[in-house]
């Protein structure tokens, strides 16, 4: 149970106001005071700072008042605590940190978000004490590049989890990876922050495969980034065996290409998720020698993608032959694939084994030129169909172009394509 619900407080009022809860909880009845007393409950705690946009006269006695209630909330409620939150905490991390490091040794996931003044120090303490400490999320907080890597030279070898926002600090977090210092690392997200860093992040493929070679889910968001040459008579790296999740989604300009996918993925064959929205470089010839047979959500998006660039027309059919019998969500809004070509694509989807149905239950061809009779076909051939994306086609009549979400909302949109003229 959560901070938030168990004291029926949001969680933006801050810890001041959850520390005076408790009192008022224990107050309502014996058994809500039993509750409230017991560490057991307390396993997820958000804890928002008080002090944003307070004047300077009264952050110091805010800041006393807070760090008195946590000086008693943590022995005495959160000797159990698993999961930690700290929202936009600017001056105060430190000693908080030194608390959870005394009351909180069974920790195993601790996230920082718009934190500032998060010492080596402070973090190292954290990793000798919480030795069962293996998530760390650091999106969008100021921490020194060497507080991280000291704390993964701590903790390395039992992290599982790690979150960062790139910045020019990030190059020696990576080297910290590279050089094996987690090697039972499963997710990796490096996503960009708010003030977007205009160098791109240049990312050794083949060296972080044989850093993590047991990551499992692999996020580049939103980032400008190049792969590493790959020498000449340099063989390839091992891969990410046990790779499920690749997302590589970007509104930025966008250097991913079949070659680069081909030299992340070569050892991939259990992906589930593949998201490369944006990258209008990656051709379905491409995505057709990945060794992948199971995909299950495919996402090939493109949004606000530039005018200048030409778009496959053809190629769409080799992706639902591969992947038709286990794709649940297809993503194919704004490509440029003709009617034709979108119609062989979306039939493989009626040709199942009998007595069975398509996977698919999403499906978005928002500003595609899919036509209404193979709308209609798409429709009636997966009957577990729940969200459908239609804004913008051209081909479609006019009061018909919109998104629908839920089985009820699908089967109106049959009945209409079915009755309604074709768009002249």
């Amino acid at each position: 149970m959560s901070t938030a619900l168990r004291e029926g407080v949001s969680p933006t009022k801050g810890p001041a106001a959850s520390a005076r809860c408790p009192p008022r909880a224990a107050r309502v009845c014996r058994r809500w005071q039993e509750a409230a007393s017991q560490p057991a409950l307390w396993h997820t705690v958000t804890l928002s700072s008080p002090l944003a946009g307070r004047p300077a006269k009264g952050r110091v006695k805010a800041e006393k008042k807070l760090l008195a209630s946590l000086e008693w909330l943590m022995p005495n409620r959160f000797s159990q605590l698993q999961r930690l939150t700290l929202i936009h905490w600017k001056s105060q991390v430190h000693p908080v940190l030194k608390l959870v490091g005394e009351s909180c040794p069974r920790l195993t996931f601790l996230k920082l978000s718009g934190c500032h003044g998060v010492t080596a120090d402070a973090l190292v303490m954290l990793a000798k004490a919480c030795c069962q400490l293996h998530s760390l999320d650091l999106q969008h907080s100021m921490v020194e590049s060497t507080a991280v890597v000291s704390f993964l030279e701590e903790a390395g070898s039992r992290m599982r989890k790690l979150w960062l926002t790139y910045s020019s600090q990030t190059t020696a977090i990576l080297g910290a990876l590279l050089g094996s210092c987690c090697p039972q690392l499963q997710v990796l997200e490096v996503s960009t922050g708010i003030n977007r860093n205009s160098i791109p992040l240049q990312l050794p493929v083949e060296a972080l495969q044989k850093g993590c070679p047991q990551l499992q889910v692999l996020r580049l968001l939103n980032l400008m980034w190049l792969p590493k040459p790959l020498g000449r008579g340099v063989a390839p790296g091992p891969g990410f065996p046990s790779l499920e999740e690749l997302c590589l989604a970007s509104s930025t300009c966008n250097f991913v290409s079949n070659e680069v996918l081909g030299r992340l993925l070569h050892g991939s064959p259990n992906l589930r998720l593949l998201d490369l929205r944006g990258c209008a470089r990656i051709t379905p010839a491409g995505l057709q020698d990945l060794p992948c047979g199971e995909l299950e959500q495919l996402h090939l998006g493109l949004y606000g993608t530039s005018d200048r660039l030409t778009l496959a027309k053809e190629g769409s059919p080799l992706l639902t032959q591969k992947w038709c019998h286990t794709l649940r969500e297809l993503d194919l809004s704004g490509q440029g694939f003709s009617e034709k070509d979108l119609e062989q694509a979306l039939a493989a989807f009626l040709s199942t084994p009998e007595g069975s149905h398509p996977a698919l239950c999403s499906l978005n061809l928002r500003g595609t030129r899919v036509t209404p009779s193979t709308v209609s076909s798409v429709i009636s051939s997966c009957p577990g169909l729940l969200y459908l994306n239609l804004e913008s086609c051209r081909c479609l009549p006019r009061g018909l172009k919109r998104a629908y979400r839920g089985l009820e909302e699908v089967q109106w949109c049959l009945e209409q394509l079915l009755t309604s003229p074709l768009p002249s």
